[in-house]
């Protein structure tokens, strides 16, 4: 990532905020509870996950009351797979805007990225609400979870990039994201801890990104203890090197993007 690109984004910076705005606009217009959809849409999530995975199954949740475990879970997971799927169209669903007007295309799955967090940040302030019903104060590694923040919007980035710049060429991707995000979810231990895995495959969480980012992020929020060093390490540096590797490619299609959408 070049100087001269860092100074391209930093110029075009009202832009994204722009097209954020407008991605909000659009998402809540006439829509009577407005951004009650950031906490309605985890909380029945969480509802139907105490019901089977709680109560039914018996999913252990490390000691802490399961809704709070799944609701934290889900508040990540669900602006991460919402981000992803708005930000992989955004290119296809703005062709009149590429193919006529120049401006960097980033600005588009980057307005996805940033206008989802007001849905976090709405959703994340029902998890206070939850830990004073159950009684529950952060702790020392509460300073901890914005990097686990931080490295999440890192990672939707990378995957929104790559997404993005691969709907252009493949209509199919279209298809398979909605696919690809319904089992990812079930890879990553929202609804069920690290701990839960056998310790004989708990090695493969390691090859999700998430994985570290939802455990260590729930860690942080909800316990006293610290994220796993190893586990939040490797997850912060896929994190970070996702990004870089969605940056790169998407700069390099991006050449093409008016020719072939």
């Amino acid at each position: 990532m070049s100087s001269a690109t860092l100074r391209e984004i930093w110029r075009y910076r009202e832009l994204m905020y722009f097209f954020a705005w407008r991605d909000i606009k659009v998402r809540y217009k006439q829509a009577a509870l407005g951004v009650g959809w950031a906490v309605l849409q985890p909380l029945l999530t969480m509802i139907v996950f105490t019901l089977l995975f709680g109560r039914l199954a018996g999913v252990p949740s490390d000691g802490l009351p399961y809704p709070l475990f799944a609701y934290v879970g889900l508040t990540l997971w669900t602006y991460f797979s919402g981000v992803i799927a708005q930000a992989g169209q955004s290119l296809a669903s703005n062709s009149n805007l590429v193919t006529k007007v120049y401006f960097p295309r980033f600005a588009l799955p980057a307005s996805s990225v940033l206008s989802g967090l007001l849905d976090l940040v709405v959703s994340l302030t029902f998890v206070v609400v939850l830990m004073a019903y159950y009684g529950i104060r952060p702790s020392w590694p509460l300073v901890l979870a914005p990097v686990f923040l931080v490295g999440t919007m890192l990672f939707t980035m990378g995957i929104s990039l790559l997404l993005a710049a691969l709907t252009v060429r493949f209509r199919d991707v279209k298809y398979t994201v909605p696919l690809i995000l319904q089992l990812w979810l079930f890879v990553t231990p929202v609804i069920y801890p690290a701990s839960f895995v056998p310790e004989r495959y708990r090695s493969f969480l390691l090859l999700n990104p998430m994985a570290g980012l939802v455990e260590g992020f729930r860690s942080c929020i909800l316990t006293d203890r610290w994220p796993d060093p190893v586990l939040t390490a490797l997850s912060i540096s896929v994190a970070i090197g996702v990004f870089f590797v969605g940056w790169i490619y998407f700069h390099k299609a991006e050449r093409s993007f008016a020719d072939i959408i």
